[in-house]
């Protein structure tokens, strides 16, 4: 990955509570599918196959077809939480999230590891189609649990489009992550108070 090309693996976030949530996060502040590296990252940081997989198959097609689904479960999402009448392309939308999460997740496989213990690996070589499937099944299974979708906030951070799922106890989160939207809240909640003090 050359320097200042791409995202580095850490500024990912996967702290959404869902992977497509996670997906979702990829476009904030900015494009972050910007190369097949990344996307490799995301693949393996959020969890759709295990840590070590070989991904040298991902080409810029992935790119194309992950940012698609990002487009189609963002609008089944943001749907959800402003309710409005449906329109045509959100019907498209779901037929298409529906569509993919027909096909099989990649199959996994327990092996022993170099200690021995058991750890998983994949059967063979990840398709695009099925990474897709197991990401628009999850989609699936978060839009149709009524407790799920009841938890679906959007962050109230300035100017965040992050949608997380608040699992908290007595659902009182207000930012997609406390250390990121929540700190510039104190900070600038700080700011003010002292403005106001020197006045």
């Amino acid at each position: 990955m050359a320097l200042g090309t791409a995202t580095v693996a850490y500024e990912l976030r996967f702290d959404a509570g869902r992977i497509c949530l996670d997906l979702l996060a990829t476009t904030h502040p900015e494009e972050r599918f910007d190369s097949v590296e990344v996307l490799g990252a995301w693949i393996v940081g959020a969890g759709l196959v295990p840590s070590g997989t070989p991904l040298t198959h991902v080409d810029p097609s992935w790119l194309v077809s992950f940012r698609e689904l990002r487009g189609y479960i963002g609008q089944l999402v943001r749907s959800g939480l402003v309710p409005t009448p449906p329109r045509p392309s959100y019907d498209i939308a779901l037929a298409r999230v529906n569509e993919l999460a027909r096909v099989a997740p990649p199959a996994p496989r327990a092996v022993r590891g170099e200690d021995g213990a058991l750890v998983r690996e994949l059967v063979g070589p990840p398709g695009c189609e099925e990474l897709l499937g197991a990401i628009a099944r999850d989609a699936v299974e978060l839009l149709t649990d009524p407790v799920a979708r009841a938890g679906l906030r959007q962050c109230e951070g300035d100017n965040c489009p992050i949608v997380y799922v608040d699992s908290s106890r007595g659902r009182r989160r207000r930012w997609c992550s406390s250390e990121v939207c929540g700190n510039r809240e104190r900070v600038a909640r700080h700011r003010r108070r002292a403005a106001l003090a020197r006045v």
